[in-house]
């Protein structure tokens, strides 16, 4: 390869930010599902004293945390998990598998709780997914989970709690 492919490869991988900062800025990975929850008017700085230094890292700073961290990967038993700073339900446990990348991952999230845009932190885009209610980031998806969806809603786990099954949900907190 010449040094003039090499420099025009490297624009162009520098200027994929720009296309999509001239797009539409969120982004719905299954356009079916319209957000069904009212977003909190709430700052990030509110939601410091609720969540844990890492957990606030996670949620409202949008940090990840090391693979295989979260206890949460490896739970299997039937519940709901929700989001660490408002409580929305966000995943239900039937919709969890096991995707080895060291994050719990689920198949699908419960519709409209969800919120989607495009992420280029990384360079390359990726689909970063947050909590409709409060904002809180919660992981990425990607079209390379089971079928019949085919995604992989990676979360963190410190941006969830996990609730048994016959437990009662907490109150939404805002």
């Amino acid at each position: 390869m010449n040094r003039r492919a090499v420099l025009q490869s490297l624009a162009t991988l520098a200027g994929l930010p720009l296309i999509s900062a001239c797009s539409n800025s969120k982004t719905s990975v299954n356009t079916s599902t319209a957000i069904t929850v009212k977003p909190l008017n709430k700052p990030h700085e509110d939601w410091r004293d609720l969540v844990s230094p890492a957990a606030y890292k996670v949620l409202f700073e949008e940090d990840t945390e090391p693979p295989g961290s979260s206890a949460l990967n490896r739970e299997d038993r039937e519940g709901t998990f929700i989001c660490a700073a408002c409580y929305l339900p966000l995943f239900d446990s039937a919709n969890k598998y096991e995707s080895g990348t060291g994050w719990p991952s689920f198949t699908q999230p419960i519709a409209g709780h969800m919120e989607t845009r495009r992420d280029f932190k990384m360079i390359l885009p990726r689909t970063e997914y947050h909590c409709a209610r409060c904002g809180g980031h919660q992981g990425h998806v990607f079209k390379d989970g089971p079928l019949p969806r085919g995604e992989r809603w990676c979360n963190n786990g410190l941006a969830l709690r996990f609730v048994l099954k016959g437990e009662q949900l907490p109150p939404l907190r805002g």
